[in-house]
């Protein structure tokens, strides 16, 4: 049981660790989106009993009701997960829209 123990420790503190730089950017630039607004999705079908069948999900983050600043979210995400300033900022992902 020890050896186990002695094994897997390390592979736990890895796990605990800093991530690469791009990989937090691509993380963050998600927690930054939210931060700017919610999201959601709304489904309806109707399965092959003939039954209507309806599914609505959404996403709140406590981000976007303290109204912080997406960009300065994305910043500390950034910093956070990678130890890292941000390479590029968030207005520079194709994918904001702010």
């Amino acid at each position: 049981m020890r050896v186990l123990i002695a094994l897997a420790l390390p592979v736990l503190l890895v796990a605990c660790g800093p991530v690469p730089l791009p990989q937090a950017e691509r993380e963050c630039l998600q927690r930054a989106l939210l931060a700017q607004q919610p999201r959601g999705k709304v489904g309806l079908g109707i399965d092959s009993t003939g039954r209507t069948r309806g599914q609505f999900e959404m996403t709140v983050t406590s981000d976007f009701v303290m109204g912080r600043d997406p960009s300065a979210v994305y910043d500390i995400c950034v910093q956070q997960k990678s130890g890292q300033v941000p390479s590029r900022p968030l207005y520079s992902f194709p994918e904001w829209k702010g």
